[in-house]
């Protein structure tokens, strides 16, 4: 029941300031959904540190300008890898250690949206459907969370406010992917190959958040 605009970035370009301005205005927009990033590849973040700062924070940084001068509510699209990623579990109090510059970036953005009291920062463990490798992980453990399935309960978040972790049970990436792919190859993490343990979020404000509203993952 909310009319839901989508601006492609030849349209809506976070670092340009003015216009951003100018096309919430127009539209009339009352909540800004932030999912603009550059994310993979990962290895971009660390090749080309310049375009990772200008697009996760200094973008994010002039999206809560403009919401904080309009009076727009701002939802930002985190992610788990703020944490430290190594003994999983992680509330949305716990201490922040990124893993890597990704992670820092979207951090950056974070503290930026600190600053506007009507926001809802997520921070998220969720994966394309279907899962996209061949191989995956049996020692590495997340929550994650397929985007088919986050997106059908993303509109019941929209009233939040603050931090919430978002993702599913703790599990190794195997075992989750191996659920809709059975032939998928189980391989194991090592030092050389410099992924997170253990990313795995506590999930239960956002289960909490769930119940009140009956939905069911």
């Amino acid at each position: 029941n909310k009319n839901t605009f989508y601006f492609g970035k030849n349209k809506l370009n976070v670092l340009n300031y003015k216009n951003l301005i100018k096309i919430l205005i127009k539209n009339k927009i009352k909540i800004f959904i932030h999912i603009a990033a550059l994310s993979r590849p990962m290895s971009i973040h660390d090749t080309n540190v310049d375009l990772s700062i200008q697009t996760n924070i200094i973008g994010t940084a002039n999206v809560v300008r403009a919401c904080k001068k309009l009076n727009i509510k701002l939802i930002y699209f985190s992610t788990n890898y703020v944490y430290p990623c190594t003994k999983g579990n992680y509330k949305e109090t716990d201490p922040l250690l990124p893993i890597n510059n990704y992670a820092w970036s979207k951090l950056g953005g974070e503290s930026a949206v600190h600053m506007l009291k009507d926001s809802l920062i997520l921070r998220l463990s969720i994966t394309d459907y279907p899962f996209t490798h061949k191989k995956a992980f049996k020692n590495v453990y997340s929550s994650f969370l397929y985007n088919k399935d986050f997106a059908k309960i993303f509109s019941y978040l929209l009233d939040e406010k603050g931090i919430l972790n978002i993702g599913g049970k703790r599990q190794s990436i195997y075992n989750f992917a191996k659920k809709d792919n059975p032939g998928i190859k189980a391989i194991r993490n090592s030092k050389k190959i410099n992924f997170p343990y253990d990313s795995s979020l506590n999930i239960k404000k956002f289960q909490k958040i769930l119940k009140k509203k009956s939905i069911k993952i």
